[in-house]
């Protein structure tokens, strides 16, 4: 039986014009209908893509037609029922965030890459970090902080200097962003099971901003940040080039 494929992309021209010679040589169904969807752009298209059909049992295989890729394969018109036919799966659980603002509004959303609290303002934020309702830091003064997934762990993580985790270890990462006392605190390892929540201190004088995978939420009183087990997303990657190996080749570039 046939492959039955959908073929999503970007709004660059250059991911435009791949789509449409791929629709020409391999046909096209809708997401619902395919038993692979292929994404075409760049990461953050990718992301979009896997929020997009994470209720579909359809697996996601990203071609690089954007920026970065991290998360894509290489493009290439040929041979790509073979090369999805032998793609290794990755699966991920996304981060949920549960935020509050200072109305007192919730919001709630997945992030797959992180939740990151920036400050909004000219002061450095303040914020208090408890971890399954323990308080272990009563203040860290810094730019911002965020808590990655392993899949995120290559991305604003790493950029802060935080840690790259593999793709199978069942760990967060949380990671200051320019801390400024505790000077120099880097941040800390958590079993995915953790629960960690932020509370704002000064809010009013000194405004954060929560942040899930570009979704933001602004003058936040508090967030609560948590592995999402029951959300899954696969991905799949070209043999010998899948996000694990990925993950540990970045370490030694």
């Amino acid at each position: 039986m046939a492959l039955k494929i959908a073929f999503l992309a970007s709004d660059a021209h250059v991911a435009q014009t791949a789509c449409a010679d791929l629709i020409g040589r391999y046909g096209n169904v809708t997401p619902e209908e395919a038993d692979v969807i292929v994404s075409l752009g760049g990461d953050g298209f990718m992301l979009r893509t896997l929020h997009n059909t994470q209720a579909l049992p359809a697996p996601v295989y990203g071609m690089n037609r954007g920026t970065i890729g991290f998360l894509m394969n290489e493009y290439s018109e040929a041979d790509l029922i073979d090369r999805l036919k032998d793609a290794e799966e990755a699966v991920i659980n996304p981060l949920r965030m549960h935020a509050v603002d200072l109305s007192g509004r919730t919001h709630e959303a997945l992030a797959i890459n992180e939740v990151s609290l920036l400050r909004a303002g000219p002061q450095a934020a303040r914020l208090k970090i408890s971890v399954d309702g323990r308080v272990r830091m009563a203040e860290l003064v810094c730019d911002g902080a965020l808590v990655a997934t392993p899949a995120g762990s290559t991305a604003y993580n790493y950029s802060a200097h935080g840690p790259i985790l593999p793709i199978g270890s069942d760990v967060l990462a949380l990671t200051a962003i320019a801390a400024f006392r505790p000077r120099r605190w880097r941040g800390a390892l958590l079993p995915k099971t953790a629960r960690v929540r932020f509370d704002v201190v000064e809010p009013e004088k000194r405004p954060v901003v929560a942040d899930a995978d570009s979704m933001q939420v602004a003058d936040i009183d508090w967030v609560e940040i948590s592995s999402e087990p029951s959300v899954s997303h696969r991905l799949l990657f070209d043999p010998g080039h899948g996000l694990e190996e990925r993950l540990i080749s970045e370490q030694f570039t």
